[in-house]
């Protein structure tokens, strides 16, 4: 019997730009944004359970969210939850759970996920992933899941591969983070760029041999956590070891420099839900394109998302292209696509008292 693949659920991120839905103590990925009674950490639980299994789960998460995992995935076991004392970016995440896992398998097939994606067509993604799993078994191979633009994005990573029309493999040749405007329209056009989903797959055994290649320092430090792993000191040591690593991403950190990554061609209905637009992008709109979750009375507005307590009776008039939106004790009126302006915002907000983030 085949081993069935890891699955690392990365669940650190903050979701700053779904703030005043987001907060600190409760990101996006642990809220469920689509009203179908499954959070977005849970929705990716459920997208990978059927080509693996519980106990082959585990999710890194800050550790005041520990017990929102918990109790948002009962079905894993408790020690499958990684919690991370600081924020180091991804680099840090995927080396902990991959160490961890490559401890007692080596040569374990593991597929590591954002927490707060949108896939639509299910069967189309899990034949790409399979295809991604074959290919890792290739000594030394780092596969990721590239999605096919339909547009010219400025708020994605791109990956440039090597045109070679009989493989459904390819090789990549450059990582380029956001681009400008007009480099993305030259991405969109060449037809050699694909979309960076995030989604990677190797073997234990391969990842690590990239860390102690091109990230020697982190390798040494999680090599030397292997006698704590799964013990009561787990937890001490992650405090450390977090201390003494930097913060910088995975692509960074390795797959810009390596040259043992491949890509997979994806195109089944992504969506990385990043802000309150790319929401508003995959729900169904009203005839004038408005989303509305809310108890509402529009009069000439259009194009705009409307979400409150149904408790309330909202009354919107003249707005075009606005979101507006309350959580708690904050109300947010702001254009629908300025999802740059958060950043700003909630630093402000911070100014006025924490309880507002």
């Amino acid at each position: 019997m085949l081993e069935k693949p890891y699955i690392v659920i990365l669940a650190g991120g903050i979701g700053s730009r779904f703030w005043p839905y987001s907060r600190k103590k409760r990101p996006k990925q642990f809220l469920d944004l689509f009203g179908t009674g499954r959070t977005l950490l849970q929705m990716t639980f459920d997208r990978f359970l059927g080509i693996s299994q519980a106990d082959h789960f585990f999710v890194v998460a800050n550790q005041q969210h520990y017990e929102l995992v918990k109790e948002q995935l009962p079905e894993i076991p408790e020690s499958n939850i990684l919690t991370e004392p600081l924020r180091r970016n991804t680099a840090t995440s995927v080396a902990y759970a991959c160490y961890r896992i490559g401890v007692h398998h080596p040569t374990a097939k593991i597929i590591v996920t954002p927490s707060d994606h949108l896939i639509l067509h299910q069967d189309k993604f899990l034949a790409k992933i399979q295809l991604a799993l074959t290919a890792s078994e290739i000594d030394h191979r780092l596969l990721t899941v590239g999605i096919r633009p339909n547009r010219p994005e400025t708020g994605y990573g791109y990956i440039q591969y090597h045109l070679e029309p009989a493989s459904k493999v390819k090789k990549v040749k450059t990582f380029t983070e956001k681009p400008n405007t007009k480099l993305a329209q030259t991405f969109f056009e060449s037809g050699d760029f694909v979309w960076n989903s995030g989604i990677f797959i190797w073997q234990a055994k391969s990842i690590i041999h990239a860390f102690e290649k091109y990230m020697p320092d982190v390798a040494e430090v999680f090599e030397e956590g292997k006698e704590f792993y799964k013990r009561e000191e787990e937890i001490a040591f992650t405090k450390k070891a977090y201390t003494l690593v930097k913060n910088i991403s995975i692509d960074h950190g390795i797959l810009e420099k390596s040259d043992q990554v491949y890509t997979v061609l994806g195109d089944f209905g992504w969506s990385d839900l990043g802000s309150w637009m790319s929401l508003y992008e995959h729900h169904d709109l009203d005839n004038a394109n408005n989303l509305v979750e809310a108890n509402a009375l529009l009069y000439d507005t259009k194009n705009s998302f409307i979400k409150v307590s149904p408790e309330k009776l909202v009354v919107v008039q003249g707005l075009e292209n606005y979101l507006v939106t309350e959580s708690d004790n904050v109300l947010l009126i702001c254009q629908l696509d300025q999802e740059k302006k958060f950043r700003e915002f909630i630093n402000d907000a911070k100014n006025k008292g924490e309880d507002y983030v």
